[in-house]
This record gives C-alpha cells, structure tokens and sequence, in this order.
C-alpha cells in the first residue's frame, strides 16, 4: 500500500536554519529550501537577496500525516521563530525573511489560524503574533549547495544560528 504523503511550506528566516528543526522528526520524508511568494520564476539566490523578487525563503516540507500531523508541524514551526517579528528572523533581516505559513487547502488554512490564535491566546509572548499565513505559491528549490547546508557546512550552520534562534528559544520555550 503506497503512502499518502501531504506538504507544508514555512518560512521563518534563513533556510539553512529552517530545515534541521523538522529534518530529523518522525514522518519527515524530505525538508527542501527554497523561496516562494514573490513573482519571478525559478528565482536563484542572488535574485532573491536582492530583495526585488517579492519571495520568502522558506522549507517545503513533504511528511507522512499518519505519522506526523500538520498540527504538530505548526507546533515545531512556532517553536523555532520569532512569531512577533515581521522584518526578518534574529540576524536575517528583510521580506525575503519574514515568518510565513503557506497553506495549501482550506483545513490547512484552519489549522494555522487556530494554531496561531492558541499561541496568541497563551500569553507566552508580550507582543503580538504577527506571522503572516498566506496561500501556497509555487515553490522552486533553492540550488543544491543550500541542500542540508546544516550537514554539509556544520561551522557555517553554528555561526547562522549564533545569531540568536539557539536563545530565543530557550528563553520562550525552555529547550
């Protein structure tokens, strides 16, 4: 019997440090960067630094929902950004940045908003949750030196999250 595998596209900061946190979960079939959201096609890196291609550097992350739901996906995903930071995460500033939950169908829409409405309603941040949750748009993969850069480049990756994810996490959620 094939498995049914579904997606989800997050974007919070650099992507190099977006994809150990979901890389390594159960159910996790494959966490690929890229960028999303802007209007150019097949963007490369330097187009989207540039900050002229409207697009977001995200994860798509393909996952086995029987063994991994979307729910607890969104929960990860809160747990590794700032979700009251709009101009970028820690270090990385700018759109190309901003956390974002790209849905692709309405219950994904309505797990995010309820996620985010939870998160908001806990009390556990002083600001407001300004994540943005937007339709999916096409996604095309970063080129393959960005591929599990966190594996392939592991002081690069250290020197990325010194930057102030490692610390804010332990300050909100204790990890």
């Amino acid at each position: 019997m094939e498995k049914k595998l579904d997606s989800a596209i997050f974007a919070g900061g650099c992507f190099w440090c977006m994809v150990a946190p979901f890389d390594t979960l159960p159910g996790i079939e494959s966490v690929t960067a890229g960028y999303t959201g802007g209007h150019v096609p097949n963007p490369t890196y330097e187009q989207v630094c540039s900050h002229t291609t409207g697009h977001t550097e995200a994860v798509k992350i393909v996952f086995d929902p029987d063994l991994m739901s979307y729910e607890d996906l969104l929960g990860y995903y809160w747990q590794v950004t700032d979700p009251t930071d709009a101009s970028g995460q820690f270090q990385d500033r700018g759109d190309n940045y901003r956390p974002v939950i790209f849905y692709n169908s309405p219950e994904q829409k309505e797990a995010a908003e309820k996620s985010k409405q939870e998160l908001a309603e806990s009390g556990r941040f002083d600001d407001p949750i300004v994540t943005k949750i937007e339709p999916a748009a096409p996604f095309y993969a970063a080129e393959d030196y960005h591929q599990q850069f966190y594996l392939k480049h592991p002081d690069r990756y250290a020197a990325e999250e010194a930057g102030g994810r490692a610390q804010f996490i332990k300050e909100h959620w204790g990890k």
